[in-house]
């Protein structure tokens, strides 16, 4: 939901705001999904497939609010929260997906 809230506070005047919110909107909505989708896998193949999209959509979920950083669109203090949260989301999707026994 904070994606949400970033993107709501962009101006949709500015082309790159507007574009690099909604990139942000796509790939936290589908890296949420994707790590969903991971929990009903049903062999490890699947699992292993399955977390590998989520992974790769969450590291476009932390790249584009480094994008506005990068082009002075927001300030970095007020996404580091998010960044460092991501960055947390992903060590953990990496954890599971190399510890488990499916």
């Amino acid at each position: 939901m904070r994606c949400v809230r970033v993107y709501r506070s962009l101006s949709e005047k500015d082309f790159i705001a507007h574009h690099d919110g909604k990139q942000l909107i796509r790939s936290s909505s589908s890296s949420a999904i994707n790590v969903r989708a991971v929990r009903r896998s049903r062999s490890q193949n699947e699992f292993f497939a399955k977390r590998s999209i989520a992974v790769e959509e969450l590291y476009e979920s932390i790249g584009w609010p480094e994008m506005l950083i990068f082009a002075e669109i927001v300030t970095e203090n007020k996404l580091n929260e998010l960044i460092n949260e991501g960055g947390e989301l992903l060590k953990i999707l990496s954890y599971v997906g190399g510890s488990t026994g499916k």
